[in-house]
């Protein structure tokens, strides 16, 4: 974790879950922290937190709606203006929704795509020019072991953290002759909020299902531990959870056919 000393680290999505355990991990070692999100009362929470705890750090928020290409760049112009160089870029901000895809609300997919695509690559492009301008830097996109699968039931979302995972491998090769590494970071079922705003109402058996994986399943704690061991480590992805990873290293190997036929019997709900 020595990596992360003196870091000055942005992180999206930061009011609750994996962002908010992203900043708790790195707050021993940072400099400073950005926590981005659109729960302004959660983050003067999470500010109140860390200031408690580590008074040394410097703890900046700022409330966006990072769907919105405006907010993006209001952001980027306002980390400039407060002098603020992010050498790490915890793209972390994510929406999912489970249930067939013809019955779902088009706000809530373009929500999704704008989200999980948009502003991730976006936030990149505008950040990226200050991250090679730094001695060691790092981008940590939070993907989903969803993205090497195409899931039934949740099709959009599925799709979208495959495009995160593609995107991490290409932009790590473009940077690999830079100071900029890149790295995906693909969980499984992690016990947040997530499942409780992706479950449409009357879906409650989504909530169950979950339940029902305690062996793919592992703690926000642990999963944010090895995002960040991965960046340290200087790896292109990282599984959380030996029993999933192990899972996804055969599936990888079995016949798509097989994978195919084994998701639509068991309308797998990752």
């Amino acid at each position: 974790m020595k990596f992360f000393e003196g870091c000055t680290a942005l992180i999206s999505g930061a009011s609750s879950g994996l962002g908010a355990e992203f900043a708790r991990q790195l707050a021993p070692y940072a400099q400073s922290l950005v926590l981005v999100a659109r729960r302004n009362d959660r983050l003067e929470a999470l500010r109140a937190e860390l200031g408690e705890r580590f008074p040394d750090l410097a703890v900046f928020i700022y409330a966006a709606d990072l769907a919105d290409e405006g907010s993006r760049v209001r952001l980027a112009a306002w980390l400039r203006e407060q002098g603020i160089a992010v050498d790490f870029l915890v793209n972390n901000a994510g929406l999912g929704d489970h249930g067939a895809f013809e019955d779902s609300e088009w706000t809530r997919v373009r929500a999704m795509l704008d989200v999980n695509i948009s502003a991730l690559t976006h936030l990149s492009h505008l950040l990226l020019p200050v991250l090679r301008a730094s001695n060691r830097a790092a981008i940590l996109n939070v993907s989903s072991v969803a993205s090497f699968f195409p899931l039934p039931n949740m099709a959009v979302y599925a799709a979208t953290k495959a495009y995160v995972t593609s995107l991490s491998e290409a932009l790590r090769m473009e940077l690999r002759d830079t100071n900029v590494s890149v790295t995906a970071l693909c969980p499984g079922p992690v016990q947040t909020e997530f499942f409780d705003v992706a479950t449409r109402a009357g879906d409650e058996a989504n909530a169950a299902h979950f339940e029902s994986m305690p062996i793919f399943k592992v703690a926000p704690e642990e999963a944010v531990r090895a995002g960040l061991l991965a960046v340290a480590r200087d790896r292109a992805r990282v599984v959380p959870g030996s029993v999933l990873a192990v899972a996804v290293a055969l599936a990888a190997v079995v016949p798509f056919f097989i994978v195919r036929q084994i998701l639509q019997a068991g309308r797998a709900r990752i």
